[in-house]
């Protein structure tokens, strides 16, 4: 019989609105598939799980400190762990979580450094560089739906003459859920009672780069639209899609709303800046931002223009909006991943391998370094 891989789940240390945990479905599951499985004590408990819903009877389901949950062979955390807490990882554990290598160079730096084997979630794709870990439709209908709430603040039922017109930026997955999301006004229950009330609608146009690189005719397109939507993935994350002075081109009632979330981390070299420049970057205790509020400036480096505002929504996780739908979709998609991660464990992930191992091999540490030296 191949011997159990030991898996941690360490409790995200997060804002309070994040209540996002693996299910306890999910971690019956995984028991099957050969993992025992280390729960930290109160993992849950926001959400109104007990370590029983976990446990259910099953030997496998262990409950343990914070330190045991971060010092198994595998730890899984949905969002990275703060650089506070890699000190608690042993070198030579594998990490499983949203690490994003392309825009947190810092990161990897400092799992490189000490020595912590990884796999990120956000990089499993498949054959085709199609992402399988990911909830793209929530980032852009929870996203939506907070635009079109703000939006509703000064029109109640989003009664008006006109249409409504918004601008989304970038035709990727987020993009085109995007679309969906706006024609819809962020919300079939609110789109249906607007229809009913004889509401104006919306009319959604979605650019690329072809367009979006041409300050005229975006100038041209801002002033007639009432929400701006980033869901571009750039090319060149140090240049921002929408430089600050671009915000005043929009109407003074017009709402940013940033799915892309990338941060600022202007000490890389190359920085990392955000798509649309000068705006916030929100969490799930607050991510709908006014021009003056007094949070504006907390998560902006000094040297960023900011010169220019308009009210934004923005969330470092949209998919938290609705957590517990959140979690059953990555328990689906993860299931399978953790199979073949159980038969061939983190150092005989091969790309030669399977499906799913394939996948997996791409979206290792080991791997992105490799590709990295390359490049």
């Amino acid at each position: 019989m191949q011997k159990l891989k030991k898996l941690g789940f360490p409790r995200m240390r997060k804002e309070s609105g994040e209540r996002r945990v693996f299910l306890p479905d999910f971690i019956q599951d995984l028991t099957q598939l050969g993992f025992e499985i280390y729960i930290e004590e109160g993992y849950g408990s926001r959400s109104g799980y007990s370590f029983d819903d976990y446990k259910q009877g099953n030997p496998l389901v262990k409950s343990c400190s914070r330190e045991q949950a971060h010092a198994q062979a595998y730890v899984m955390v949905l969002r990275s762990p703060s650089d506070a807490e890699f000190d608690l990882i042993p070198a030579g554990t594998c990490l499983i979580s949203m690490l994003h290598y392309p825009t947190r160079p810092k990161r990897v730096e400092l799992l490189t450094q000490k020595g912590i084997k990884a796999i990120s979630m956000d990089s499993i794709v498949d054959d085709n560089n199609i992402r399988l870990m990911e909830n793209m439709k929530a980032v852009a209908w929870n996203g939506l739906e907070a635009g079109f709430d703000a939006l509703e603040r000064r029109w109640p039922g989003l009664l008006r003459d006109d249409p409504w017109k918004v601008l989304i930026l970038g035709s990727g997955m987020v993009g085109k859920h995007a679309v969906d999301a706006a024609t819809k006004l962020g919300n079939i229950e609110r789109n249906n009672d607007h229809i009913a009330q004889g509401g104006p609608g919306t009319v959604a146009l979605c650019v690329g780069r072809n367009i979006s690189q041409n300050p005229e005719q975006m100038r041209q397109m801002f002033s007639g639209v009432d929400m701006l939507v980033d869901a571009a993935q750039r090319r060149d994350p140090s240049k921002p899609i929408v430089p600050n002075p671009w915000i005043a081109w929009l109407p003074e009632h017009a709402v940013v709303v940033d799915l892309s979330v990338d941060p600022y981390t202007l000490s890389t070299d190359p920085p990392v800046v955000r798509g649309v420049e000068g705006i916030p970057m929100g969490s799930l205790n607050k991510y709908i931002f006014d021009p003056q509020d007094a949070d504006w400036m907390k998560t902006i480096p000094e040297s960023v223009d900011t010169q220019h505002r308009r009210v934004t929504a923005t969330c470092y996780s949209w998919p938290g909006i609705h957590p517990e739908a959140c979690m059953r979709h990555y328990a689906q998609q993860m299931l399978p991943l953790m199979e073949a991660l159980a038969e061939k464990g983190y150092d005989g992930l091969s790309s030669k391998g399977g499906f799913f191992e394939r996948a997996l091999h791409r979206a290792s540490l080991h791997e992105w370094l490799r590709l990295s030296q390359i490049s």
